[in-house]
């Protein structure tokens, strides 16, 4: 990290409206006031700590949840500037934490590069809490302001202690608003995840997690990669097996915009590609991700033509054949990135599609020459992909006539009355005899059933071509509409809600894992569109006097208990597995949408899932082994 000679100081803090509607519309600032907009919180003001390391001044971050849930965030950077600011004439901490769009990052000359949401962090952290405090270490001096109640001044800066004058930085501590948020308590994995990312996009930073509210762990975790996202590749790969040892690692910067790619291919068949700007993810790509994307199908061609691995008989190999077993980190540092969409999910700058092609065509192209056996292999990858792809393609074309031409499918699917999606949905059920009960009761006019005769591909194992000779698996792709690789189209999806309705037992289990690792891996677009559900069928059945009550586990049935008169003879009834329920139990306990529990099944950390379908469902031994053996001490009611 280079340390620059620009000036910092209270001129480039510019303000440009004030801070109104924030607690009214918080939805407009943070997206939402469920449990993600309260962790958005801190990443603004993690963001305003990253961005000083970005200038070359901040070498050390610590994120600490206090035992009261509030968030303490430290920097080393350069302080916010205290002197008066000339325009509000307030401090210039009580402007940054005050006025809405107040802050460096608009041209001043504060930074070059920044992340955030471009100066409306800290005031929207202070808007949407119930106090803020904010330390400032600068000139020898401690700095300290309080705000509380939505942002409002109740202690204007001043010093309140000495400190050494090389000392300099920031702390600020905050206590998300109750009166905002669905619920004000943060998980300790979701920050830790988002702050390894962070450590992994800016190498050399170190960033600490501590959680006060784990008597037992006082020490937390401290995360330092230097070597960037090299190490994020060796990170996501550490559960696969590499087919070359070394990480690609390219960079390059021109105008002020510095360009970063590393990447490795695996032996598995699915593709790893994460873009960031500004350490943001652009999970809808844009001009940097297009940049590399075409050149790296360009430039693997043009080698295996000039090697004669491909004849010029052979057809090129496409983008989906090269990016087969691919893990790649793509981060791009820009001074004035513009970005589309409310989200951010997608760069616009049309100049980095071409800095991107050029940095990774040189630097791919280099490695490819200078290490043959490696090319090879990578090459030969991408031409069992094609093969593949057009295996794929075939077998496509086969199951869409059978499926046309017979009418055995609709013997397996009991569809519902609607053809409406908006109202649709799907129950997948284990075996024929809950298949069964569930078709009886269901709600025809909106409940489809469609059971499943024994159990579906690994498909983590397989590539699409080999998935489609799967009877079962051609049975879903038909059931859905959607299509399935090069002709998957959400807009197709029959069925808003997609339910797995398996027994709690271990072939359920694993009958559950097999659909998720189908739908993750051929129709992730279905799962982050929050279409997959499981159903929770209630563990017990509790009978006192006319009241019935069902309750999901132990904790829910215990808790019920503790709200009833001791002196109540309570009937507890262990439910039985789904294919023992007779029809009527079924729709009460599992199908009825006014009383049933649906879980959710989301994808808020693909990386993370990635690492667990891997382990669990891939072809290597020992990482299966370890999980088992770590894991087994948590085993209970164990179905030998």
């Amino acid at each position: 990290m280079e340390n620059n000679n620009e000036h910092y100081d209270a001129s480039d803090i510019q303000v440009l409206e004030g801070l109104e509607a924030v607690r009214k519309r918080p939805g407009m600032y943070i997206g939402t006031t469920d449990v993600k907009g309260l962790h958005h919180l801190v990443w603004e003001i993690v963001d305003n700590a990253i961005d000083e390391s970005l200038a070359g001044y901040c070498k050390n971050i610590e994120v600490v949840i206090n035992k009261d849930n509030s968030i303490t965030v430290k920097d080393d950077g350069r302080g916010i500037p205290t002197a008066v600011h000339p325009k509000t004439g307030l401090s210039t901490v009580e402007t940054v934490y005050t006025v809405l769009h107040a802050g460096g990052k608009f041209g001043g000359g504060g930074y070059k590069v920044s992340g955030g949401l471009h100066g409306v962090g800290a005031s929207v952290v202070n808007a949407l809490s119930k106090w803020v405090e904010v330390k400032v270490y600068k000139n020898g001096e401690v700095n300290f302001i309080r705000f509380e109640n939505g942002g409002h001044t109740v202690e204007p800066l001043h010093v309140i202690d000495k400190c050494d004058e090389k000392r300099t930085g920031t702390v600020v501590t905050f206590k998300p608003d109750p009166e905002i948020f669905d619920t004000d308590v943060y998980d300790y994995n979701t920050l830790m995840v988002r702050i390894r990312e962070l450590a992994f996009l800016n190498r050399g930073l170190s960033i600490t997690i501590r959680d006060d509210r784990d008597e037992e762990d006082t020490t937390g975790e401290t995360f330092l990669y230097e070597g960037g996202i090299s190490e994020y590749v060796k990170f996501i790969n550490q559960e696969k097996t590499p087919i070359h040892e070394d990480i690609i690692h390219l960079e390059g910067e021109e105008d002020g915009v510095q360009f970063e790619v590393a990447m490795q291919y695996n032996t598995s068949y699915n593709e790893n590609i994460y873009s960031f700007v500004n350490n943001i993810n652009t999970h809808d790509g844009g001009t940097h991700e297009e940049g590399v994307r075409r050149a790296l199908t360009r430039v693997i061609n043009n080698y295996a033509r000039k090697t004669g691995m491909l004849k010029d008989k052979d057809e090129s190999l496409t983008g989906d054949d090269v990016k087969e077993g691919l893990t790649m980190i793509i981060s791009c540092k820009h001074p004035n990135p513009q970005f589309e969409g409310q989200t951010k999910g997608r760069l616009g700058n049309s100049e980095v599609r071409k800095l991107a092609d050029s940095v990774f065509s040189q630097g791919f192209e280099r490695f490819l020459m200078e290490n043959p056996e490696d090319a090879k292999l990578i090459v030969n990858k991408a031409m069992l992909a094609c093969r593949a792809r057009n295996a794929a393609r075939k077998a496509r074309e086969i199951t869409r006539k059978s499926e046309m031409a017979t009418t055995n499918f609709f013997g397996k699917l009991s569809d519902c009355k609607s053809k409406d999606p908006k109202v649709s949905e799907i129950f997948i059920v284990e075996g024929d005899s809950a298949g069964g009960s569930a078709k009886k009761g269901r709600d025809s006019m909106t409940q489809a059933i469609l059971p499943l005769r024994g159990k579906i591909l690994n498909v983590e194992k397989a590539r699409l071509d080999r998935a489609l000779s799967n009877e079962e698996i051609r049975t879903i792709i038909t059931a859905f509409g959607t299509g399935i690789g090069e002709e998957f189209d959400l807009s197709k999806l029959r069925y808003d809600k997609i339910i797995i309705m398996t027994d709690a037992d271990v072939d359920g289990s694993h009958i559950r894992v097999l659909l998720l690792t189908l739908f993750y891996r051929f129709f992730k677009p279905i799962v982050e569109a929050g279409h997959v559900y499981a159903a929770q069928p209630p563990l017990y059945c509790i009978k006192h006097g006319k009241t019935i009550k069902y309750v999901l586990n132990d904790d829910d049935r215990d808790k019920y208990l503790a709200t009833l008169n001791p002196n109540t003879k309570v009937d507890i009834a262990r439910m039985k597995g789904l294919g023992e329920m007779d029809a009527e139990e079924l729709n009460e306990t599992t199908m009825d949408i006014n009383k049933r529990v649906l879980r959710k099944i989301t994808v808020d950390d693909c990386v993370a899932a990635d690492a667990i379908f891997e382990k669990l469902m891939g072809d290597e031994v020992e990482p299966r082994r370890k999980f088992i053996e770590e894991n087994a001490v948590y085993v209970q009611n164990l179905d030998v």
